[in-house]
């Protein structure tokens, strides 16, 4: 089986800098996990690592699409195992880093996806509704979906609906059986995790940080350059929130605290969803420095044959 390696854990945890030891210590080579973080000109609101400071790391999936352009769970599997194989031929290690569960998942469970090719017009009328009933029709379906995807994801909202309707039972129960499928890679899933309040305090100062670097001229600017405020870009934690702002019906203030309040609510569904995982190796920033969490990980990969 190939060697992988995963390194998630909920946003604002720290996840690039080990990242960037991991990748060092191990010659490996970065792939991206985020789902956002594709999108050219979407950096500060991203907290994507600029290129200087990558260490000459290759980093892979950063950059490659416009914000216009779709992106989604499938293009994920399919971009990434390309991004594993020229990694590997390249004599490296392939390193996952990102906070996109279900994305890691479906790498690992290599989990397909195919799409509903129906005739009788129901996509065409959930594609209609707005967002707070597509929420209210999932959660009454699908409770475990609804309690899962960001009412901003729209596309998966709408899948997880549309597979109910055909198929007489939820998504997430498709999703647990595929979950339980053999993985093709001898991996190592390391997730990041800290006390809830530190991870908290965290999440509010990197907010407050992206608005002292320009968070709010980076969403005009999008806009200003014909990125639709309904776009799947622009629903991105930071990105939607600063909307409201910018067309004058709010404070630059609201528009803050609305960030860090959905960030943290992100964060906290991270953490509901990596629990869940199976094979997954929990390392607590709040009782290991750096240096020694590097350790283990190296430790583990040692036993796992993933390193020699």
């Amino acid at each position: 089986m190939e060697p992988l390696i995963i390194l998630s854990g909920p946003t604002a945890v720290g996840k690039t800098e080990l990242s960037l030891a991991l990748a060092e210590a191990v010659g490996g080579e970065i792939i991206s996990a985020d789902s956002m973080q594709v999108y050219r000109g979407m950096d500060i609101g991203t907290a994507k690592i600029p290129v200087a400071e990558r260490r000459g790391i290759p980093h892979h999936l950063i950059d490659i699409l416009e914000p216009d352009e779709p992106w989604d769970v499938a293009q994920f599997t399919e971009r990434a195992k390309e991004a594993i194989r020229k990694i590997r031929a390249n004599g490296h290690l392939p390193i996952v880093v990102g906070g996109t569960g279900f994305y890691i998942q479906a790498l690992v469970k290599d989990i397909s996806f195919e799409e509903e090719q129906r005739e009788d017009g129901y996509r065409e009328q959930l594609e209609k509704t707005d967002s707070g009933e597509l929420a209210a029709v999932l959660a009454a379906v699908d409770p475990v979906s609804a309690a899962s995807i960001p009412r901003g994801n729209r596309k998966r909202m709408i899948r997880a609906i549309e597979y109910a309707h055909y198929h007489g039972e939820p998504i997430s129960a498709l999703n647990e059986r595929q979950a339980q499928q053999p993985s093709p890679y001898n991996f190592a899933y390391y997730v990041l995790t800290m006390n809830r309040e530190r991870l908290y305090r965290r999440i509010n100062e990197r907010v407050e940080e992206m608005v002292e670097e320009g968070l709010t001229d980076e969403v005009r600017s999008l806009l200003d350059s014909g990125c639709r405020e309904d776009s799947v870009a622009m629903q991105g934690l930071g990105y939607r929130q600063m909307i409201p702002f910018l067309h004058g019906e709010c404070t630059l203030e609201d528009s803050v605290t609305r960030i860090q309040l959905e960030t943290r609510h992100f964060a906290k569904r991270q953490m509901t969803w990596f629990r869940r995982e199976q094979d997954v190796i929990f390392l607590d920033k709040d009782i290991a420095t750096e240096e020694e969490l590097l350790r283990t990980m190296l430790d583990v990969m040692r036993e796992k044959g993933i390193l020699c």
